[in-house]
């Protein structure tokens, strides 16, 4: 289904696919040869999403753009089933695994893995043909690799990365209740979208 939002239209090339129940919404470039499969999201926030050549996004994955952070995803690029990637940079020939989280701001090079259930936190930069193994977590510029069993070193490493603000855009003392207030506003324009077809 394409949608348009915030006065912005996707544009799929002709020799691309969108499956039947997926979305794509809003400031969206989906390039020749592109396959978005059931049920995967590619959504234009406030900033722009574009999909490479040949770029297969599968089942249920969400690729979202936001002011600051635009979802560029290179040529060639396999986004796997339950993936998350938002407002992040994804070079060509990468693959992001099933149920990999890329955050704002992070930057993973050409020919990158970040492996099943993998996170690649705000603002880390992961070098061409790194691999994140199962379930770890990079952070950091240059990106540092961490066991989920580490917390405390993950955390010494993200609390720098400004996750609140990068996200959120507040200081990590705004509290819950101020974050969903913005959320809420953030959201809003979704009410003034028009389905395409």
């Amino acid at each position: 289904m394409r949608i348009a939002h915030r006065g912005a239209v996707p544009r799929i090339h002709p020799d691309a696919t969108v499956a039947p129940g997926a979305i794509v919404s809003g400031d969206v470039t989906v390039a020749a040869g592109a396959r978005i499969l059931h049920g995967a999201v590619l959504t234009a926030e406030d900033g722009t999403v574009a999909v490479g050549k040949d770029t297969v996004v599968l089942e249920h994955a969400v690729v979202r753009g936001r002011a600051g952070h635009p979802a560029i995803i290179g040529a060639h690029v396999m986004i796997g089933p339950h993936a998350h990637v938002n407002g992040a940079a994804i070079g060509d020939r990468a693959f992001i695994a099933t149920g990999a989280s890329v955050f704002p701001g992070a930057v993973v090079g050409d020919g990158a893995e970040v492996r099943i259930n993998a996170v690649v936190q705000v603002n880390t930069t992961l070098d061409a043909g790194a691999v994140v193994p199962i379930g770890w977590v990079a952070v950091g510029a240059p990106a540092e690799l961490y066991s989920p069993d580490h917390h405390e070193e993950i955390w010494a490493v993200q609390r720098t990365l400004d996750f609140p603000g990068t996200v959120y855009g507040v200081d990590r003392d705004a509290g819950m209740a101020e974050i969903m207030r913005r959320q809420s506003a953030f959201y809003a324009p979704h009410d003034d979208d028009e389905i395409l077809g």
